[in-house]
């Protein structure tokens, strides 16, 4: 095998690639002023994206995606008040999700792949039957702490959103077909 066929040169092909594909689309922007500014900062954003991973398994991918799933970041937010046995868990979810209640699987996979992840600890508690108590990790309380600084800038911009969706919803909506 040569060089040019490990993982880091296919990798480096696959973004030269990409960067070509990326100038080949741009190209059918109109042209100004900003144009270039803008493919610059589109090929760094690409490259770090590409960079952070591109398979499904990668941590950033992953996580961000956990983070936009429908129950994680409630269970995140629910462990960083504190420890909680499973069905308590399940409980808490019901009363404060505006989702309704979530079924025992559903609880159960996504508890696994927080705890994969590493944002949460399963812990066995001595009890008859034996019990499972889940605590936020310190990395996931990181993660939780991100979170709340997404949650505390939503909203600070609450009324700027809320501006905003009144004036989309104002604006007459023309869709016609773009020719090719």
């Amino acid at each position: 095998m040569s060089t040019n066929d490990s993982g880091a040169g296919a990798g480096k092909r696959d973004l030269e690639a990409l960067r070509r594909g990326l100038d080949v689309l741009l190209e059918q922007e109109p042209a100004g002023p900003e144009r270039a500014g803008t493919a610059a900062r589109l090929h760094e954003r690409v490259a770090q994206m590409a960079a952070d991973g591109a398979r499904r398994d990668d941590p950033i991918r992953e996580v961000m995606a956990r983070l936009g799933d429908k129950w994680s970041p409630l269970l995140l937010l629910l462990l960083a008040a504190g420890s909680f046995r499973h069905a308590t868990l399940r409980r808490l979810v019901g009363l404060t999700s505006t989702e309704g209640r979530i079924s025992q699987r559903m609880l159960t996979l996504r508890l696994r792949s927080l705890e994969r992840d590493g944002l949460v600890r399963r812990d066995l508690i001595d009890t008859h039957p034996p019990g499972v108590r889940y605590t936020l990790t310190p990395l996931g309380r990181g993660l939780v702490e991100q979170f709340e600084s997404l949650m505390a800038w939503t909203r600070q911009h609450a009324a700027e959103i809320r501006h905003a969706r009144a004036e989309f919803a104002r604006a007459p909506r023309r869709f016609t077909l773009a020719e090719e």
